[in-house]
């Protein structure tokens, strides 16, 4: 009951701050749309470029709603008080987490198929973009709460936020452009798809315990 009475109010709070959820997506949308006027609208060479293009443009659209985990709870006083009366850091810290990837990682999970119809991306490279994308964007959400749960106390957090998280980032910016390429030349590409998935089994276990301990030397 408390971990639906949390996630209902993590979703309440960033629903009353749409504009924080809406800019990501805004960018995730742009950064994709600008490849084919700026590099050329040949459908071989777009697709071929699409994987690393959708997903560093996830990846850093996620980057973009980190804030949104933390700030304003931090800055008001709400996280410490939730901290001291829920009993359980890890279920206050896991809740944020899943909240943030329902309102920022789902939303770029279902409109990348747009992008990628726009990227010429077709068959089974479709599917791996979904896929990778649905398996890696909660593991750029965990892995981004460690570090803005690191720098949520300073007042220009930004270039330290990404010095913190954007190495741990790649190995799934790897595997999941990888997954995506592969699809498009034909090869197999479960092996990166369990890659991810094990990133993400590792990242649930271990993540929201690194993230309670990191929000716990801001708050002091």
């Amino acid at each position: 009951m408390m971990i639906k009475i949390l996630l209902h109010r993590e979703l309440l709070r960033h629903w009353r701050s749409r504009q924080d959820l809406i800019n990501p997506l805004i960018f995730f949308v742009i950064a994709v749309s600008m490849f084919p006027l700026a590099v050329t609208p040949e459908g071989e060479l777009l697709e071929q470029i699409a994987p690393g293009v959708i997903w560093v443009a996830a990846l850093l659209a996620t980057m973009l709603s980190l804030e949104s985990l933390y700030r304003d709870d931090f800055h008001d006083g709400t996280l410490e008080l939730l901290l001291m009366q829920s009993g359980s850091h890890y279920k206050v810290v896991i809740v944020k987490i899943i909240a943030h990837w329902l309102t920022s990682g789902l939303p770029l999970v279902i409109i990348s198929p747009i992008l990628a119809v726009m990227m010429h991306l077709k068959g089974d490279s479709f599917w791996a973009l979904l896929s990778s994308l649905l398996l890696g964007t909660p593991v750029l959400s965990l892995i981004g709460s460690v570090g803005m749960g690191l720098t949520v106390g300073l007042r220009q957090s930004g270039v330290l936020l990404s010095l913190l998280v954007l190495p741990l980032y790649l190995p799934v910016l790897i595997f999941g452009a990888s997954a995506v390429t592969s699809a498009a030349m034909g090869m197999e590409y479960s092996g990166q798809l369990a890659y991810l998935g094990a990133f993400l089994f590792a990242s649930l276990s271990l993540v929201p315990f690194a993230s309670v301990a990191a929000i716990r030397v801001s708050i002091r």
